[in-house]
Parts: structure tokens; C-alpha cells; sequence
């Protein structure tokens, strides 16, 4: 017995018609919030590939803010934890994302665990 497809609401967001559709969204929006003295970003929202590491995310944000390699920079998603370099932001996303959004705090030192 199938569903009928009147009986699913339809998706609102990118991220939404994907998990409907099965598909992987091309791009995820991702919002950047600054935690204690580090500099706030004059744009907070882009857009990034879904197909993307977590590792380009930072190293997007460290050209943005003018950081070099060797200056620290701290980087969390939801105020919560550092995700490995090589995951997706695709996968940050599904699991992690707000309103098809994915929320990244940065900071100069150590803020959450």
C-alpha cells in the first residue's frame, strides 16, 4: 500500500524537498556568528555547495576574516561542537541544520567542548 501524496505537506525549504525527493540540495545556507572578540563578519549569510567539507567552511572564513593559517580560530556548529574537517556540510545540515540552515560560531579562543 502506497501513500497518497496529498497526505505529506508540502516542503518549504531546499533541504525539505530534498528529504521528500531524496536529492541532495546544491547549495545550503549558512549563517556565521561571532563569539567574544572575534570581528564580526559585514555579510553573515552565504550560501555554500552541499557537497562541500566542513574543511573549506573554514577556510572560507579564515580568507573572509583575514586570518592566516597560523592565527587560531575556533569553530563550532549550533554553539555546540566542532564537526571534523572532511565532513559534508550537507551532512552538518540534515542532522544538525536549523530551518534548512546550518549556524557557525567562531571565536579567536576556546568557547564550548
Amino acid at each position: 500500500m502506497s501513500e497518497s501524496a496529498t497526505s505529506s505537506p508540502a516542503p518549504t525549504s531546499a533541504a525539505g524537498s530534498a528529504a521528500v525527493t531524496g536529492k541532495q540540495p546544491n547549495k545550503i545556507v549558512v549563517r556565521f556568528k561571532s563569539i567574544g572578540n572575534a570581528p564580526i563578519l559585514k555579510k553573515s549569510v552565504y550560501k555554500i555547495s552541499s557537497t562541500q567539507r566542513f574543511q573549506a567552511l573554514i577556510m572560507f572564513l579564515r580568507k573572509e576574516l583575514g586570518y592566516k593559517v597560523s592565527e587560531p580560530l575556533f569553530v563550532y556548529v549550533n554553539s555546540a561542537f566542532s564537526p571534523a574537517p572532511d565532513e559534508t556540510v550537507y551532512n552538518l545540515v540534515r542532522c544538525f541544520g536549523l530551518d534548512s540552515q546550518l549556524t557557525i560560531n567562531y571565536a579567536t579562543t576556546p568557547a564550548w567542548g
